[in-house]
């Protein structure tokens, strides 16, 4: 059997759920789901899914919100967000508090199986209308060092370091620095053992609670 990852689903219309897990079909693993900030954080925290596909608008806040929330718990899960909306400003919210994607609901059951696959694997994911202005939200030039921890990386292992926080694979970051897979990886493990960090949703974390993602 192919690989299933558990899913908790968010959104906080009943029929907009229920259509989403007739679309997913039997090619994940729904666990649970949730209509607003509040029991979607209790939920997700709970189960423990794989991954969480997440609507950026919930009645009692936002899905920046429960990422936020579900990290500072220590959760080690992964978001994509699902939405209607193509906004920049709400596309832009979820990535930085640690959204590893960001589709439209105007995507297919079968693409949105494969995204969430590729997302529980820890590749980043977006439509494809998003993501040049996804790229050019976080393209600019690394700020200075917020904490003595960004001291101890190099400019180029910070930009890895951001990449990585964000979800890109490593073949994905090779691409977009002009580097080797391999120069990745080894920048991805002295950025690890500086930060005295065990895996990349750890990384992830880090840099979500600095807010430098």
């Amino acid at each position: 059997m192919s690989y299933q990852p558990t899913v908790v689903l968010v959104d906080d219309h009943d029929l907009v759920r229920a259509g989403v897990r007739a679309e997913l079909g039997t090619g994940v693993h729904v666990v649970g789901e949730a209509d607003s900030v509040v029991s979607a954080v209790d939920e997700i925290c709970d189960r423990n899914p794989d991954v969480v596909l997440l609507d950026v608008h919930l009645p009692d806040g936002t899905g920046a919100d429960v990422i936020t929330a579900v990290l500072a718990r220590g959760i080690d899960t992964a978001f994509l967000a699902l939405s209607v909306s193509d906004a920049a400003e709400d596309v832009i919210a979820v990535i930085r508090a640690g959204a590893r994607g960001y589709v439209t609901k105007a995507i297919t059951g079968e693409e949105l199986v494969a995204s969430i696959i590729r997302v529980a694997e820890g590749d980043a994911v977006f439509s494809p209308r998003l993501a040049g202005f996804v790229l050019d939200a976080f393209s600019g030039s690394i700020a200075e060092p917020a904490d003595p921890e960004l001291d101890l990386l190099s400019p180029r292992e910070q930009e890895v370091m951001r990449l990585l926080a964000r979800g890109y694979a490593y073949k994905e970051i090779a691409r977009r620095l002009t580097i080797s897979i391999k120069t990745v990886e080894t920048h991805a493990s002295n950025v690890l053992r500086k930060l005295q960090l065990s895996s990349r949703h750890e990384l992830s974390r880090w840099a979500a609670q600095r807010r430098i993602v």
